[in-house]
């Protein structure tokens, strides 16, 4: 497998997609308690790893602000882009921030829902060029059969459909790393 198959610390981007409070007050319970869990342990591990996050909002004013939950774990590190497209490469500052981050050619993504925002900025990014890793236990939509189509839609498209566990392990490559504990101890 070539080392681009893997995420890579030193090359990813985390993207946090619309977890916000009225969308994910429509997502049935047990995925968005998953989604909201494991985006957390995403944020805080690129935050001990020093991978750069960005989150969207998609129409904040109608579907509230990111969930309190995530967004304790912003602090003044993560970029918060307002949006109304479904894909966030049309988000207004969404590209600029992503190109800020060179020679990081890996999008981590995470959010809601599936089959929408998820599945068009995963396209996108893709087609401009980004290595997309759509993390699986990390992303709903209010229907299953919604979010296993997008699944199956990105796979077909080339996309790499992960999960939580997979995107730390291969951000820290070896148990020798200085935040393995630390890593390991968010997914206890």
């Amino acid at each position: 497998m070539s080392p681009s198959q893997l995420c890579s610390a030193d090359t990813s981007q985390l993207v946090v997609i619309d977890v916000q409070t009225r969308l994910a007050g429509a997502m049935p319970a047990a995925a968005r308690e998953r989604v909201l869990k494991n985006s957390a342990v995403l944020l805080q591990a690129a935050a001990l790893l020093q991978v750069p996050a960005i989150a969207t909002e998609q129409y904040p004013k109608g579907l509230g602000a990111t969930e309190e939950t995530l967004a304790n774990h912003f602090a003044d590190r993560v970029d918060v882009v307002s949006k109304t497209c479904f894909a966030c490469s049309g988000a207004e500052g969404f590209n600029r921030i992503l190109e800020a981050g060179q020679g990081r050619h890996q999008t981590i993504i995470a959010g809601m829902e599936s089959h929408v925002c998820v599945l068009q900025s995963a396209l996108e990014l893709q087609a401009r060029g980004y290595r997309a890793f759509v993390v699986e236990d990390a992303v709903c939509s209010r229907s299953e059969a919604n979010h296993l189509n997008a699944m199956a839609r990105l796979r077909q498209a080339g996309i790499a459909v992960t999960n939580t566990e997979s995107v730390l392990f291969e951000w820290l490559r070896d148990a020798s790393h200085p935040q393995f504990k630390a890593i390991s101890a968010l997914i206890k």
